[in-house]
């Protein structure tokens, strides 16, 4: 069997259908040739970011797997792999690679050693007999622990080797792991005695799928609950102890019950300090759940680590406390303590959220995209910069999984490619990303691998003319150079690929504008609205 052959089965093995990428790696031919659909991208990128959403989407269950070519491919394939790696997204790396004998020679790009700071393991294919040992490898690593992209490298001058027959492979084991029972016993202590705590829930919990245990934890203690970005919709955020997710930008709610919380737990979390997340308060009592222990005490000084898997934690915790609260809480002070601060968050919001002004203001036009979808039956992302600090806050997420938030790193554009992927991976969910004048610059150009990929996503761009929030920090260069200008008829762009663009610059027009683009997505057309908008910079920060 042909090593591309071989790498193809396992692949198909393992679950994977979709294999996005760009030319030239023959890996695309093999896959293509056992019904491994190719997605073939304008930018390497976009690709990467494709595969990151299948893996999310499924948490996991569905491995994303992307390929390109050697030298200039991989160097440009380099960020979207650390955006994976930040966001602790498992997808399979597969670049082609120099000839043997020139791998290690300067200038060359050697994918397995330039990204290996970037990935969980970075492993070249030396010899075809060890391409079924190799893959175990990366797919154990792939199934098990904290999420990362795997990569394996396949240099130029093997794909004419031979693997031996019958090939020998069979899919990997997953498996999980739990916390010290005795470390849960002092957590569930703790919980059971804390006046005021805190729930924050990370991705960790959609990976883990364990969103009924952390519902049923919060509604036992009546404990309110706020997310990460990630961590965004994994608690129902229209629950009467739902405080809503917290990043650069957050609700009013979330700010009060942190700084006044006696005891915060964070569970499928890893506190990683950044301006793209919830700045946890000094001197509080922390329980920190979470399946990586180096992430322990590395940004926020905990008094309990639970070591393990969000789920069977939760359920641990869930046990433990049997004995110590016999019965759920009553939810009724908090509940109230939080709709009195929500209402008045909301209020002071009114006058941007219900603008009937123009050009439009982003809240509105986010307001509205939010009463018009099918909120449970949609998979929506932001993007870096104001797209993701207007929509965050605001955006009540009700099922999991139904919004993919990310901000450890925040790269322009990767929106875009995240709707394609959750597209792929969810064929019946509306999906939708919005993104701003920006990050279109970046990506905009993969609005027709959309269109030629029969790929059905709803694309909400903020259109302000403006690097709006640069404005405070370049008003010399914005005055003398107008170096924050920046412009296009991007509805026009849409429909140059052969999608569905429309532009909207009136109040009234953004909910029958919506409608259309919806209606064009289920005619399987991608669509893209361009709403003209004002430099809106005010952002939710308390």
């Amino acid at each position: 069997m042909k090593l591309g052959a071989a790498i193809a089965e396992i692949m198909k093995r393992e679950g994977i259908s979709i294999l996005t990428g760009y030319p030239v790696n023959h890996l695309i031919e093999f896959a293509a040739a056992i019904d491994i659909r190719p997605i073939m991208v304008r930018q390497e990128r976009i690709g990467l970011h494709m595969a990151d959403a299948i893996s999310r989407v499924t948490s996991g269950r569905t491995i994303g797997a992307f390929c390109m070519q050697h030298g200039p491919g991989s160097e440009n394939a380099y960020g979207g792999v650390a955006q994976c790696y930040g966001e602790s997204v498992p997808v399979l790396v597969l670049p082609m690679g120099y000839p043997r004998r020139l791998a290690h020679i300067d200038p060359n790009f050697n994918s397995s050693v330039q990204m290996r700071g970037i990935t969980k393991s970075a492993e070249p294919i030396m010899s075809a007999a060890e391409v079924p040992n190799i893959l175990r490898r990366a797919f154990t690593r792939l199934r098990n622990g904290r999420g990362g992209p795997v990569l394996v490298e396949i240099p130029t001058d093997m794909w004419n080797e031979e693997v031996p027959e019958p090939l020998a492979y069979t899919p990997v084991i997953a498996t999980r792991y739990g916390p010290d029972p005795a470390d849960v016993a002092r957590a569930a202590e703790a919980l059971a005695a804390a006046k005021r705590p805190v729930i924050y829930a990370g991705t960790g919990v959609h990976w883990a799928r364990a969103w009924p245990q952390l519902r049923a934890l919060a509604e036992l203690l009546a404990a309110p609950v706020t997310t990460s970005l990630g961590g965004k919709s994994s608690f129902p955020e229209d629950h009467p102890l739902a405080l809503g997710s917290g990043g650069l930008a957050i609700p009013k709610p979330v700010r009060h019950f942190l700084d006044n919380a006696d005891l915060i737990l964070g569970i499928g979390c890893s506190f990683t300090e950044t301006n793209f997340g919830v700045r946890m308060p000094s001197g509080k009592k922390i329980i920190h759940a979470t399946l990586d222990p180096d992430h322990l005490n590395k940004d926020i000084a905990c008094e309990i680590g639970l070591v393990g898997d969000a789920a069977l934690t939760l359920d641990a915790l869930l046990a433990e406390l049997a004995g110590r609260v016999k019965e759920k809480r009553d939810p009724g002070p908090v509940a109230r303590e939080i709709q009195q601060h929500r209402a008045e968050w909301l209020a002071a919001w009114a006058a941007k959220t219900d603008s009937e002004e123009e050009p439009l203001n982003p809240y509105r036009v986010l307001r509205d995209l939010w009463r018009t979808v099918d909120v449970d039956n949609t998979i929506i992302t932001h993007d870096a910069g104001s797209p993701r600090d207007q929509l965050s806050p605001f955006w009540v997420a009700r099922t999991p999984l139904s919004y993919l938030g990310w901000g450890k790193t925040t790269q322009l554009g990767y929106g875009l490619g995240l709707a394609m992927g959750a597209k792929l991976a969810a064929p019946d969910k509306l999906c939708i990303n919005v993104w701003g004048d920006a990050a279109i610059g970046f990506t905009g150009m993969d609005f027709e691998t959309a269109v030629r990929e029969r790929i059905p996503i709803l694309s909400i761009l903020l259109n302000n003319f403006s690097m709006a929030i640069e404005l405070k920090v370049m008003p010399v260069s914005t005055e003398k150079y107008r170096s924050t200008d920046i412009s296009g008829d991007y509805a026009a762009m849409a429909r140059a690929f052969g999608g569905y663009g429309e532009r909207v610059t009136k109040v009234a027009d953004i909910i029958p504008a919506i409608r259309r683009g919806i209606e064009q997505t289920r005619n399987g057309t991608p669509a893209l609205l361009e709403f003209i908008t004002s430099k809106e910079t005010a952002v939710s920060r308390l």
